[in-house]
């Protein structure tokens, strides 16, 4: 090995077309998903004040920005339901209408853009009225085994309207196994499931509560966090064992939540299970940039882009990201 002065590391980085000949990692709208919150209405736009540039949207105007994320080059869209507090109940029950707003907004973006990827979120916290991830017990913890059985049923019901790719997110034991036995005996063998297979109970999902109206609190005796079923933060050796189950059970994708916190995570997933692996920059993360770029300490596309880059030097597939339609514009 030689050493300072014959070995000199600047000289790669002299000129721009050096430095992009031997780069590394590259980032692509092919890398990109972008998160869409949809509500009922026409022509219904609602900002989410807390995820600046982002709001929820009817499904009209949901098909529309497909399009504009289809033409940008973005492959898929990741899709949460809002339905009006009066809708919720304790069993979340509006998941499994075939009319329900996700369903909707599925068919009218199928039917305006029919090759852009559709990846259907599969929880309950949205449609129930105490914001838990599936019905509760006396205990006030979540019913594992019932829900389990319920979130089969709210695949199905997602993959008739039209969804490309299950992703379940509520971390219940089994729930992969519970969900493709339901997709194969309705005949959806080949619909992916793209598990949320290390989701930790994290302080960066501020946002999104918000976003998604799936605060917890209508229970006196319900859990005040997510903390009996999401993963402890510190406990990666974990996370491994929930993935390792998760491909056992059937899945064929891997999601890591959140993302930067937990470029480790990634990391190991992608290192140990070899299997197609996503990060979800989630809405604190996000937030955190929009927040500093309104005051002029950060730029907000350079540090997107460099937050997102880590994901990839990390070894991640693809990222799912807020900023996804404002990167793409910029690549």
């Amino acid at each position: 090995m030689t050493f300072f002065p014959h070995t000199r590391m600047r000289r790669l980085r002299s000129k721009q077309w050096l430095r992009d000949m031997v780069q590394e990692h590259w980032l692509s709208p092919k890398d990109l998903i972008y998160p869409m919150f949809v509500h009922d209405g026409e022509n219904n736009e609602t900002p989410i004040t807390s995820l600046p540039g982002v709001s929820r949207l009817s499904p009209d105007l949901a098909a529309k920005k497909a399009q504009e994320a289809k033409e940008l080059g973005i492959p898929a869209l990741l899709m949460f339901g809002i339905v009006p507090d009066e809708d919720k109940d304790f069993d979340g029950s509006p998941a499994f209408d075939p009319n329900n707003i996700v369903c909707q907004s599925i068919k009218a973006i199928k039917e305006a853009v029919p090759d852009i990827g559709i990846i259907a979120d599969l929880c309950f916290c949205e449609y129930t009225d105490h914001g838990h991830c599936g019905p509760i017990n006396d205990a006030g913890d979540v019913d594992n085994d019932l829900t389990i059985q319920n979130l089969g049923r709210q695949a199905v019901n997602l993959a008739k309207a039209g969804a490309d790719i299950i992703a379940p997110s509520d971390m219940m034991d089994g729930r992969v196994a519970a969900i493709r036995d339901a997709l194969d005996a309705h005949g959806f063998t080949d619909i992916p499931i793209m598990s949320y297979a290390a989701k930790f109970a994290s302080n960066f999902y501020g946002p999104f509560r918000e976003a998604a109206g799936c605060a917890l609190g209508a229970y006196p005796h319900a859990h005040k966090d997510r903390k009996t079923y999401q993963m402890n933060m510190v406990n990666a050796e974990e996370a491994l064992r929930e993935v390792e189950l998760d491909i056992a059970e059937g899945a064929d994708m891997l999601i890591v939540k959140p993302g930067l916190p937990y470029l480790d995570i990634c990391y190991r997933v992608k290192d140990n299970f070899r299997l197609p692996t996503f990060a979800y920059h989630v809405s604190g993360e996000y937030a955190m940039i929009k927040a500093a770029a309104e005051k002029g300490w950060l730029h907000d596309l350079d540090t997107m882009t460099e937050s997102l880059m880590a994901f990839k030097r990390a070894g991640c597939d693809g990222i799912i990201t807020y900023a996804a339609i404002d990167i793409a514009k910029t690549l």
